[in-house]
Parts: C-alpha cells; structure tokens; sequence
C-alpha cells in the first residue's frame, strides 16, 4: 500500500477536529444550523492554515444525506466521495492552472444544469487570486446572482490581490497561523499513533520551523521520521538536516566576543566540515542572536524562543549589552542577504565573526553624550583647578619657576579625605585622585557605561552610615540608580578602601563652571605662551 503523507492522513474530517480556528469552525456551524447559508465564501491565510480542508469540511455539511448539517456523518456516499476528492457535484479548480475566461466561461455552462446526486452543486477554486482580471470580471455576475443550487469557496494565500469586487460579493474568513502549543500537541499526538519515540527539543524545534503553518509542521516530522528509525532525537536531526545547534553556537559567539578570533574561525571551519550550509548557518544564527536579545530585554517566554534559556550565558550577553546585540543581529540578516551575491559566502561569515570583539563597546546616542558629559566635566575640573595658581610659560626662567611652584604647591597641600569627614586626612589631593582612579578602573572593567557615569560625580564623602556619591549628570544619575549598577559602585568602593558600608546616590548641582576668558589668556597668546 501507497504511503500516506502524515498531512493527508491526519486532515481533519469535521469541524470538531478542526484545531486552531474557532472562530471560523464556530461561524460556518452556526450559519449552517440557522439555515443563512451563503452563495460565496473566501477563504484568506498563509499555507497549511486548514482553508481546503475547511472549504471540503463546508462542502460536507451541505451536501451530507442528513444536511445541510453542521456535524456530518461522515458515512454516506457523499461524504465519503467529497474526502476522497471523487465526487461529482464538488468540483476543485486549481486557480493557478485555470486563470482565463475561457475557464469562467465553462464553469458557467455548467451552472446550468442542476447537481446530479447531492442538493448543492460546489464550486472549490483554490488560489484564486492567479485568475486573470478578465476571469474575475466574468465572476462578478455569476456569483453575485447565481443558482439557487450553486456555492462557490474560494481560498488564497494572497487576500491584497483578490479585486474588492469580489470580496464584497463574497463571505470573507481569515485564517490565523497555528500557535506553537498547537503544533507541539499534534506532532506528540501523530507520534504516539505511530509508535515513534520523539523528544522535546525535536517537538520545539519543529514546531518553531513550521512558523504556524501545520502542514509544514507535518512535512518535517515526515522527513525526521523517514531517518530516526523509530526515535526522533534533536541531535539526529542536527547531524542529518545540517542544523547548527545552540550548543555549539553559544560556544562560537563566545570565542568571537571575547576576541578569540582564531578559535572562532575554527570552530566555524568545523561546522562547515560537517556538512552545514553558510545559508543554513546564518539563519540559524539570527534566530539565536534574536533570541539573545530577548532575553537581555527580560523575555523567557519559551514560546517566544527558538533555544532554551540554558543555552545562553548571561554574563556574556549583558556585557555586549543590548546594542550591541542589536548590531550583530543586524549584521546577520544583512548577512544573509549579501551571501547569496558573494564569491564566498564563507569568507563573508568569517568578517561578521571577527567584528564580534567591537561589540562590546557599541553605545547608543544617549550612552555616547553621557560619556561626553563626563568627560567635559573631568576637563573642566582640570581648568579650574590651574586656575587656583597661574603662572605663564613665556620664558625658560619663569618655565622653572612654574615647576618650582607645582612642586612646593603638592608639598604643602593638605585636603579634607572625601571620605571621611569627621577626621583629619593623611592623604593628599593627590592621592585621593589616584583612589578614585582605582574605583573608576574596576568600575571601567565591568561597565563602560557605567565608567561614564561615575566621572560625572560631584563628591564621594564618607559618613556615619556609608558612602554617599553625588552626582551632577542626570543620564549619570539614573545610570547609577540602577540596582546592579549601585551594586557594582559599592563593591569597588569597599575594595579600595577595604570596607563593607552600603552607598546611596544622590543628584546634586555643579557648582563649578566654565572658566572664563580672562586678560592672563590674552596675554600668553600675545607672547605665544600657556595659562597653567
């Protein structure tokens, strides 16, 4: 006996079984029961959506012994002959094959005469959108006034091209794509009827290539089953359909952000060695760059998700940050437009890969003017402070003296500690500087963002309860408010200075401003000299 496709096999033969589309299962049935049966029905959606099998599923219900009836039995001759797509008075046309008005022009000689064994005369043109302009005209009248005895059920995948003439003589329903826990239920369920072992990794990952279209779903478990010899597992499946794994992705991407390029190319160089295609692989990667970025942004939804959360390392992931994540997604799906016009797809990978150690440091507008407000901050301070003891580099002599002065100035210059205001300082302006060079170098290590945010900083002081930092950059300030980003101050304050004591922010006003254009600046330009 023939083999039978599991999406034949398993085609619906009643509204009940009809999964996925309730609204139109529960419109057809109750327009049935209460005898508004139209003369034209459309049915619009993607492919492997139900839309024939719900036009044969009508085609049953009016033409049944016991019809029109919404549960037919599914055992008269006519229902048999309509499953079998053998009846008489249940005509198929393929749109795509009959597009002119010839064809029309048949199917309305035909309309003549009445049906030969059922109460309907049914009309089913599938892809009914190839007809020609011409055909569709030759419809208008047709189905707007037709025979008593006739319905037409047109299906398309293309609603925008079927002329409004047509939609508006026409009862339109749209058919929505399958949910994933739909897919996920049947392909269990068509399994366990045929006795094949199959894990959840392989039900998640068909159920994500299939993009809700069931019939696609049904088709892929077919080609699975065909290698699996009985037991469907997701490594049989990555090694048969040269599928890049999220195992081993994790592990490229990780080699490439970290800037170890030569372990990159490596491991690229040994996917490819094992059959999988640099089109196959460049999908494979947007789908988990994607789902990368999703999870940065807080969503676990496993619906949402083409890998498990397991496979992807967090701590990598919020050091690229989410823009970087952003470029390198964009990167791929230009990728995967550029390739197919490439002399070498794979050196074009190869590039995208070595470019993965930027990430890191890839800001957004706002990010990039808050570094430059913490650093126009930091060179104001530096303006401000030579300002306390000007001297003018004019000649060799007062050039000494100057150096003279720095030196007896850092000598004898004593500050309050910044962190400790209630006791005397051992340390000097100097020092201090240089402590909070060491705060700012952790801080660097971990967030660059952040880094940029604590040069915007007023004060560290310490007090009775702990640290306070003020801040004067607003973008600074909310930076630092952040709970991981607080956390992260804090302990590269303790370290430093070797304690445990919890820190609070707070927005204060800069009281320093620019410095002004004085006569001491006129006068070193006049003998080409520095204000320092």
């Amino acid at each position: 006996m023939a083999f039978d496709t599991t999406a034949n096999r398993k085609r619906p033969q009643n509204f009940e079984a009809l999964k996925g589309q309730d609204f139109v299962v529960s419109t057809l049935k109750s327009s049935i029961e209460s005898g508004r049966i139209a003369h034209a029905y459309l049915f619009s959606g993607p492919r492997g959506v139900g839309k024939t099998t719900s036009a044969r599923l009508l085609a049953k219900a009016l033409c049944c012994k016991n019809g029109p009836t919404a549960n037919p039995c599914g055992e008269c001759e006519m229902c048999k002959s309509i499953a079998s797509s053998s009846a008489v008075d249940v005509i198929e046309i393929d749109g795509a094959s009959n597009t002119g008005v010839d064809d029309i022009r048949t199917i309305k000689e035909e309309l003549m005469f009445p049906p030969q064994y059922s109460r309907y005369k049914i009309y089913i043109i599938d892809e009914v959108h190839m007809l020609s302009t011409s055909a569709f005209n030759a419809l208008l009248k047709t189905i707007e006034e037709p025979p008593e005895w006739a319905v037409f059920i047109f299906a398309t995948t293309e609603l925008q091209k079927v002329p409004s003439t047509i939609q508006s003589r026409c009862q339109c329903f749209n058919f929505r794509l399958f949910c994933e826990e739909t897919i996920s239920s049947l392909i269990k369920k068509a399994a366990d009827e045929d006795s094949i072992k199959i894990d959840d990794n392989s039900v998640l990952w068909i159920s994500k290539r299939a993009r809700g279209s069931m019939r696609d779903a049904y088709t892929l478990f077919d080609q699975c089953a065909s290698f699996a010899n009985g037991d469907i597992t997701f490594e049989k499946i990555k090694s048969e359909l040269g599928i890049t794994g999220p195992d081993e992705l994790l592990e490229l991407f990780s080699y490439a952000i970290n800037g170890e390029v030569d372990k990159a190319i490596l491991k690229l160089n040994t996917l490819f060695k094992a059959g999988k295609s640099p089109e196959a692989f460049v999908t494979d990667a947007a789908n988990y760059l994607r789902d990368a970025l999703l999870i940065v942004s807080g969503i676990e939804e496993k619906t949402l998700l083409f890998s498990p959360v397991e496979y992807f390392d967090k701590q990598l992931l919020l050091s690229v940050g989410k823009t970087g994540l952003e470029k390198a997604l964009e990167r791929f799906l230009r990728l995967y437009r550029e390739i197919r016009y490439s002399i070498a797809p794979i050196y074009e990978i190869e590039c995208a890969l070595s470019s993965f150690s930027e990430l890191k440091y890839s800001l957004t507008n706002e990010q990039i003017v808050m570094q430059l407000e913490g650093l126009k901050k930091t060179l104001l301070e530096g303006l401000n402070k030579t300002d306390q003891n000007l001297t003018f580099s004019i000649t060799d002599t007062q050039e000494n003296n100057r150096a003279q002065n720095i030196e007896q100035r850092e000598a004898v210059s004593v500050s309050e500690n910044p962190f400790d205001a209630h006791t005397p300082v051992e340390n000097s302006e100097k020092n201090t500087d240089s402590t909070d060079k060491q705060i700012a170098d952790i801080i660097k290590k971990s967030s660059m963002i952040l880094y940029s945010a604590f040069l915007s900083k007023a004060f560290l002081e310490k007090k009775d309860e702990g640290y306070v930092l003020g801040i004067t950059s607003v973008l600074g300030y909310t930076e630092c408010q952040k709970p991981e980003s607080l956390k992260l101050i804090t302990n590269a304050v303790n370290s430093v200075y070797g304690t445990s004591l919890p820190l609070t922010i707070e927005k204060v006003q800069s009281a320093k401003k620019e410095r002004e254009y004085t006569k001491a600046d006129e006068i070193a330009k006049m003998f080409k000299g520095d204000v320092v």
